[in-house]
């Protein structure tokens, strides 16, 4: 049986749906205001893969992701390029999707926008004001009053009392408590801003994950999801204002994925260790292989470890997709028409049941990998396609693996003797008639020549099965 780690009460727990056979899933997306990050890849991987998982159980999923298109950062941006926030959000958006497709992430079943629903946002304020959960500041903006809600900061493990002796009081003391946060924000000059009961304004951040999660999917529903950063304060304050509104449960159980270190460091504009995901892809001379690189590496680490990111680890990544795609090109065969006997996929589904442990999922496909080659080395030819299927099979789930692997491992060829892929087939004739001639010293060379344009060639008894990029 599946099981997940609840973030809210720190233990993994059998996972049962709300709704017979239909998993409610919301996670917290990108605030497009910039190109998204290696931590924005991370937390998208890592719930891209969970959805697949589900699905490929049998659960029917509504996924859904929403877009935050107006906070401060969103506002101050589009005011320091002189554009509206609508010209800002709407470039960035694009972007956002550019990225994420390239990394294989799944599109939500429904993708709400902050600027939809300001009216469910007001709506949810106003029941928090009638039931004393909320006030009207001296500024104009209205506040959650975190002292009427007893579980504030559970999910974190924060103290409130902590929390007040570290805490600034605003400008102006507008608020009752220092940790108040804000619901509805007064408009300032020049600032975007709506109508509403407490005069023309625009939603605090925390609101708005709180009414687009319960307008989509109901309350309560089965998964909140997204990083690691945002259980204080963001999760936290979902939780308090949602259910002090509606007298519900809000969430049945919430996932955090870990951080990204680079090199053993926190990843940080100061520090000159900050990578969006296109200065990643620009890393190999191929940006789709790349792509699915960094795929892999993101989810080769369990998606509640810190995971560090180093170009050696991106190398190894390399070398380990690399190795499941030779065992594909080997072992490919259209002759395979029997259906996989099923051991791998028992043993990989037994791996990501225990909380979707990728690395052991990992470990699966690479043993499937080796069984492959042993398979063809055997001449096995319709073992190992059958192996081929079920490891392509079991790959997708992940999101990897579905690429021609004689189109993922030759890719683009240098510009020299092999700046043709033509070049390179008739190379490895030339080599095929020098062995048959026993000339080993020009079979020798012509590998050789191929080598130094960046060509592998894959040989056994018979002669030349395949051939890859370096």
């Amino acid at each position: 049986m599946l099981q997940i780690h609840n973030s809210l009460t720190k233990r993994k727990q059998p996972f049962s749906p709300i709704d017979e056979n239909h998993v409610r899933m919301y996670v917290c997306g990108m605030t497009v205001y910039d190109y998204c990050h290696l931590g924005h890849a991370r937390m998208m991987v890592v719930f891209d893969m969970v959805v697949r998982y589900l699905r490929a159980r049998g659960y029917r999923v509504t996924y859904v992701r929403n877009i935050t298109d107006i906070d401060d950062k969103i506002i101050k941006r589009a005011e320091a390029n002189k554009e509206s926030f609508e010209v800002l959000t709407e470039r960035f958006i694009k972007a956002m999707y550019e990225d994420f497709d390239a990394l294989g992430v799944l599109r939500p079943d429904i993708e709400p926008r902050a600027t939809e629903y300001v009216p469910q946002m007001q709506a949810l304020i106003t029941a928090l004001l009638e039931k004393g959960f909320a006030y009207q500041g001296s500024d104009g903006d209205v506040y959650y009053d975190v002292s009427r809600f007893r579980e504030y900061g559970a999910l974190s493990g924060q103290q409130l009392g902590k929390l007040r002796a570290g805490a600034r009081v605003e400008i102006a003391e507008a608020k009752d408590d220092p940790l108040d946060f804000v619901l509805w924000k007064a408009a300032k000059p020049g600032e975007p801003s709506w109508d509403s009961p407490w005069g023309p304004g625009r939603p605090g951040w925390h609101i708005e994950c709180s009414a687009m999660s319960s307008h989509n999917l109901g309350e309560p529903f089965d998964i909140h999801g997204g990083g690691m950063d945002l259980k204080f304060p963001h999760h936290d304050s979902e939780i308090a204002q949602s259910e002090a509104a509606t007298g519900k449960e809000f969430v049945r159980l919430w996932m955090h994925n870990g951080f990204v270190r680079i090199d053993d460091e926190k990843m940080s504009k100061s520090l000159g260790n900050f990578f969006t995901i296109r200065e990643i892809l620009k890393k190999g001379d191929d940006p789709e292989k790349m792509a699915e690189v960094v795929r892999y590496l993101l989810l080769s680490s369990h998606y509640r470890s810190p995971l560090n990111f180093s170009d050696d680890l991106l190398d190894s990544a390399k070398a380990s997709l690399d190795g499941l795609y030779i065992a594909l090109q080997k072992g490919s065969t259209p002759k395979a028409k029997a259906e996989p006997s099923g051991v791998y996929r028992e043993q990989f589904h037994n791996a990501m049941d225990d909380d979707f442990g990728t690395p052991n999922a990992f470990s699966v496909l690479h043993r499937l990998a080796g069984d492959i080659n042993k398979a063809v080395d055997a001449k096995a030819t319709a073992q190992a396609g059958m192996l081929a299927r079920e490891l392509v099979e079991l790959g997708g789930i992940l999101g990897l693996l579905q690429e021609d692997p004689n189109e993922f491992l030759q890719g683009r060829i240098e510009v020299s003797v092999a700046d043709q892929v033509g070049v390179t087939e008739e190379l490895i004739l030339k080599r095929a008639e020098a062995r048959r001639n026993k000339d080993w010293a020009e079979a020798d060379r012509i590998r050789d020549e191929l080598k130094g344009c960046g060509i592998i060639l894959e040989d056994d008894p018979d002669g030349t099965t395949s051939w890859r990029r370096a």
